[in-house]
């Protein structure tokens, strides 16, 4: 029990990000379940604070923890009032959330930034209305960088995925991996290490930018990537309403404006692309990592996967009441996808 209680008092002591400024009226206490390492906590959140303090004039601040609940849990910790700020993967609760999966989609080779601002237009334009995150405040929303595969041993090409037991963060990650033949072992992120250490899995379906902040170059050091990748995994930034009322209007309205919405979304996305650029340079760094690029054959045969894919995933977002067809028409022209 000593043991339990010490270990929680410890993850609840973590922090990370910009210092409270002693003048702060307002502190919001953030929830992050990545590794202290991770871009996230290393530059994200930090980064978040900052425009919060300059958007504030350093009225309001934030304080991180770590470690306080895992993945699927985050939502409800914002619900409870446990913290005030949390991020969320959407693909740990399927059923809980749904029309994230159009952003989620192969087939569009982009950088994460502008994948992460198109996806809050999408959101105001679209999908806010479903009401997913009923109970809590979306202020922000991002995609990370095209997912890849990270295995063991080198694969050639996709023929060779067949078979294999890959960790799969679910949503479309699952479906395209279940289209290619692989058996999906779904575990949250951060034992993702330990996973592949202990070869319980193959490989796993993850962003390039785990290969430093899940250290996937000591346990998967061979790198398999495709255009615009296998999938592009869902971030929400959500908040405590009664939190966000309690602040005075003033400093609502500077957070409204200067912050929350594009602001954040666009930071995210930029810090992503960051990271992926870092992550294939420790690649090729890395002794005995590899990286392998599909064949123009791969390439071809996936397409047909993707049409099948983004069928189901339309079709799914439309049963939950809006036009899934429209939705994704939307968000793919603002990115110059047809």
């Amino acid at each position: 029990m000593k043991k339990s209680l010490l270990g929680t008092l410890t993850a609840l002591s973590l922090t990370a990000g910009v210092a409270a400024h002693a003048e702060a009226e307002h502190t919001l206490v953030f929830s992050s379940w990545v590794p202290p390492t991770h871009n996230i906590n290393a530059q994200m959140l930090p980064k978040m604070i900052e425009m919060i303090e300059e958007a504030t004039d350093g009225r309001v601040t934030g304080e991180v923890r770590l470690g306080i609940a895992p993945p699927p849990a985050q939502m409800d910790l914002v619900l409870d009032g446990a913290v005030d700020v949390a991020y969320v993967f959407h693909g740990y609760q399927p059923g809980r959330f749904t029309s994230y999966k159009l952003v989620e989609l192969p087939g569009v080779d982009t950088t994460a930034e502008a994948a992460s601002v198109a996806y809050w237009n999408l959101f105001q334009e679209h999908l806010a209305e479903l009401n997913e995150h009923r109970g809590v405040k979306v202020i922000g929303l991002h995609t990370h960088g095209p997912g890849q595969l990270h295995t063991n041993t080198k694969i050639a090409g996709l023929a060779d995925m067949a078979g294999l037991k890959l960790r799969m963060p679910g949503g479309v990650a699952g479906d395209v991996g279940a289209a290619l033949g692989a058996t999906g072992i779904q575990v949250p992120a951060p034992k993702v290490y330990e996973t592949l250490a202990s070869n319980t899995a193959d490989g796993v379906m993850m962003t390039i930018d785990s290969r430093q902040g899940f250290r996937l170059t000591e346990v998967a050091p061979n790198y398999f990537e495709i255009p615009g990748g296998f999938f592009r995994g869902s971030f929400a930034y959500i908040m405590n309403e009664d939190a966000f009322a309690d602040l005075p209007d003033d400093l609502q309205e500077a957070l409204e404006e200067k912050v929350f919405g594009e602001p954040i979304s666009r930071m995210s996305g930029a810090v992503w692309d960051a990271g992926d650029a870092f992550s294939i340079q420790l690649t090729k760094d890395t002794d005995g990592n590899t990286i392998t690029q599909a064949s123009a054959e791969d390439i071809a045969s996936f397409a047909s996967i993707i049409d099948d894919v983004t069928a189901s995933v339309v079709k799914e977002v439309s049963a939950k009441g809006i036009d899934g067809d429209a939705a994704l028409a939307s968000f793919r022209s603002e990115l110059g996808v047809e």
